[in-house]
């Protein structure tokens, strides 16, 4: 956290990532809400509302010339259209998840995610693991493994999650945008061939948006409960230490673990040994990146 950050910053950046991740961690009641629909047409409505809603904030928070500054680095934008693959992946995933009664195993894709990009620093950036952090890997992957084994059915809507969301991360990591500009873009580029897929159905007579006044207001609000976290998202990062931020991120998956449970999901003992170990594995990662934020520098 940058030294000027005053009380009032950091306790700015508390409810505006508090907001955030409780938002994440309520989604699920939008995509159940919302299940007369098909996950594409929602995965369609939530690209092309969410490109206007943003736009709305660019203005609002006068980020013009970095949006245009971006627009004019070819390599940007390409390396911004790999990450709006993998964007819309996890985001089309999440919602067939959602809609098909798996919410513990995309609950179990935000909990591995923390532990997933411990995995891609060892492959592809040559980092070294801790001791913790090495036991937390094994424990995410014997949970895994037990859910696979004992449960008799492999997890790849988790890994689907956690993966395309590590991809997603490191991509947009590689390139100095910020976050909603980023969004523009991205969405920008997914636009044509979700808007492409909305008249395919409405000349095929399919497209639930028009159908009923309910049905296309809870379509439109696709926009903005897919951007408003994310802003609040951003105004937590800048304020919050790291390790405030990593501890903040568990309410997510933790808030769609509770609606699995109230949506009436069967929870297994082979999901229970899957979360538990998880469980743990987090609890022994967040204790070694505590260590190392508060280890003095020599």
């Amino acid at each position: 956290m940058p030294p000027h950050n005053t009380s009032d910053d950091v306790r700015l950046g508390l409810i505006a990532g508090l907001m955030a991740y409780t938002f994440w961690g309520a989604f699920p009641i939008y995509f159940k809400i919302t299940e007369a629909v098909g996950p594409l047409e929602i995965l369609a409505h939530r690209i092309v509302w969410s490109l206007p809603f943003a736009l709305i904030i660019i203005v609002l928070r006068r980020q013009w010339s970095e949006l245009k500054r971006a627009l004019k680095i070819p390599k940007l934008i390409g390396v911004l259209g790999l990450a709006a693959i993998a964007l819309s992946v996890n985001w089309g995933v999440y919602i067939w998840a959602v809609q098909q009664d798996h919410i513990f195993q995309a609950s179990l894709g935000y909990y591995i995610n923390p532990l997933m990009y411990v995995v891609v620093g060892l492959f592809f950036f040559q980092e070294k693991l801790t001791r913790l952090q090495a036991l937390s890997v094994a424990l995410a992957f014997l949970g895994v493994a037990v859910l696979t084994l004992y449960g008799g059915a492999f997890p790849y809507i988790s890994l689907i999650l956690a993966t395309s969301w590590t991809t997603y991360g490191i991509i947009r990591k590689q390139v100095e945008i910020e976050a909603i500009p980023g969004l523009v873009i991205e969405t920008t580029l997914l636009f044509i061939p979700a808007a492409a897929f909305l008249i395919w159905l409405h000349t095929q007579g399919t497209l639930s948006f028009g159908s009923s006044a309910s049905i296309t207001g809870l379509l439109l609000l696709a926009g903005p409960v897919t951007v408003l976290p994310l802003w609040a998202f951003t105004i937590a990062a800048r304020r919050l230490k790291l390790i405030t931020l990593g501890m903040l991120q568990y309410i997510g998956p933790t808030g769609q673990f509770l609606l699995a449970l109230y949506f009436g999901e069967t929870f297994t003992p082979a999901y229970a040994w899957c979360f538990g170990l998880i469980w743990l594995g987090i609890i022994i990662y967040s204790f070694d990146a505590y260590k190392a934020r508060t280890k003095p520098l020599m």
